[in-house]
């Protein structure tokens, strides 16, 4: 697939998921964005790019962090998330935040611009990852951090492995066909990755944790919310039922009320010119 296409589907995917990308059930965006924000140390009137966004679980947390008179710039694909986080900023007066919408491999922008940079389950998809990590290495200045979060081997088990199973039965030909979060979900493939693109001093820490289901309908929540929405959206309306129905009744059964969840931080410090 190449990029052009790659990046519309992205948009696209979570244009329509951001009817529940918001939604309590999906809690973990502004969990794991708080935690990679607080892994980078950011200082009062720091400058941070914050890219593939979302509707600013990162973004925001950086953006209290820098105060006032640091700045954020929070870039997504995704007009209706970014919307979503304007609002949040707003609510909260956090005018110096700017949420821009864009490929942030094209931004333009000068080198060495920003003190950290931010990418929290946003990298992968991107088809040229090592081209990514030099693009945005570029526009960090020297000493600066670049922080990137991914998932690691054993997310929202086990009803991730009910959903695909549910859609094999379906629609074999969907299965795994718009899971580019797969791409790097040990610590040694991210480490290599920010190696591969110029990174220097990479750290990779592994958080194996959970993620609480007050009801077995927030999993389909969170199906809606993310990435599977591209695929449920495939489905038609009785075979998407079915495979909701097939989840909720594998969670009521099996008294399921928590999911595990790995998850992979990276922060490298960009070497001194």
């Amino acid at each position: 697939m190449n990029k052009e296409t790659a990046l519309a589907r992205t948009e696209a995917v979570f244009n329509t998921a951001s009817d529940y990308f918001d939604a309590p059930a999906l809690s973990f965006w502004n969990r794991f964005g708080q935690r990679t924000i607080d892994q980078l140390a950011l200082n009062s009137g720091d400058r941070v790019l914050d890219v593939c966004c979302g509707s600013g679980a990162s973004a925001i947390p950086a953006a209290i962090c820098v105060g006032s008179t640091g700045q954020v710039l929070a870039v997504d694909l995704a007009e209706s998330l970014l919307q979503l986080g304007r609002q949040k900023a707003q609510q909260q007066g956090l005018n110096h935040i700017e949420f821009r919408a864009g490929d942030f491999e094209s931004l333009g922008l000068p080198d060495e611009s920003f003190d950290a940079i931010v990418c929290v389950f946003g990298i992968f998809f991107v088809p040229d990852m090592v081209a990514a990590v030099r693009e945005l290495l570029r526009m960090l200045r020297p000493g600066g951090k670049l922080a990137i979060t991914s998932w690691g081997e054993n997310v929202f088990e086990p009803a991730n492995r009910v959903f695909w199973d549910a859609i094999r039965a379906e629609r074999p030909d969907l299965v795994k066909q718009f899971t580019p979060w797969d791409r790097i979900r040990e610590p040694d493939a991210l480490k290599a990755l920010l190696e591969a693109g110029g990174a220097t001093q990479v750290e990779v820490f592994a958080e194996a944790g959970t993620h609480t289901l007050d009801t077995p309908k927030d999993w389909w929540t969170m199906c809606l919310g993310g990435g599977c929405r591209g695929t449920i959206d495939q489905l038609d309306t009785a075979a998407q039922q079915r495979v909701r129905d097939t989840n909720l009744q594998f969670l009521q059964q099996q008294q399921i009320q928590a999911l595990n969840v790995d998850v992979l931080y990276a922060i490298s410090a960009k070497r001194n010119s």
